[in-house]
């Protein structure tokens, strides 16, 4: 499994509040957490982000509440996968859970700038900067969190007949 797009670049802390903001937590509709997404961080996020773009992000991303809300309207915008220096504990579960890919990866997010075009790839967790040229390593995902992913989430791998 691979990832390619451009990448939108954000800093440290960045919680659960402003991913999606409580104010639409009453909706469990994919297509409106997506046009709320990152709203209060990045007004012109939702405007801006195409199918396949990654987010770049600094320390804890995912903080705050535990809320699946969060990783479904990341999701659900069209992003195809978040690097990070690390993430919150429950948000990196949460976007397993969904089928977001997640990968911790101190170097590419250093030498990784908004608009730059990244690939990731999954399977061997390298992240290739296209912009740059520059090839990163991040820890792969272990078979069976690539099967979670590649069906688009633990309940559907469970709903398709999956074992854990």
């Amino acid at each position: 499994m691979k990832a390619s797009g451009t990448v939108f670049k954000y800093g440290s802390n960045v919680d659960t509040d402003v991913i999606i903001p409580a104010r639409y937590l009453n909706t469990t509709s994919e297509a409106e957490l997506a046009a709320h997404c990152m709203e209060d961080i990045d007004g012109d996020f939702v405007t801006r982000v195409r199918p396949e773009d990654i987010i770049v992000a600094e320390d804890n991303f995912g903080c705050g509440s535990s809320r699946e809300h969060a990783p479904i309207a990341i999701k659900a915008s069209g992003v195809s996968c978040v690097i990070a220096n690390t993430f919150a504990r429950i948000f990196y579960r949460n976007a397993i859970n969904i089928g977001l890919p997640i990968l911790e990866c101190p170097e590419a997010v250093k030498g990784t700038k908004a608009g730059d075009r990244l690939e990731a790839d999954f399977a061997s967790g390298t992240i290739k900067n296209l912009t740059s040229g520059k090839t990163y390593s991040a820890a792969a995902f272990p078979p069976s969190i690539q099967e979670i992913i590649a069906v688009g989430g633990l309940l559907k791998k469970i709903q398709l007949g999956g074992k854990l």
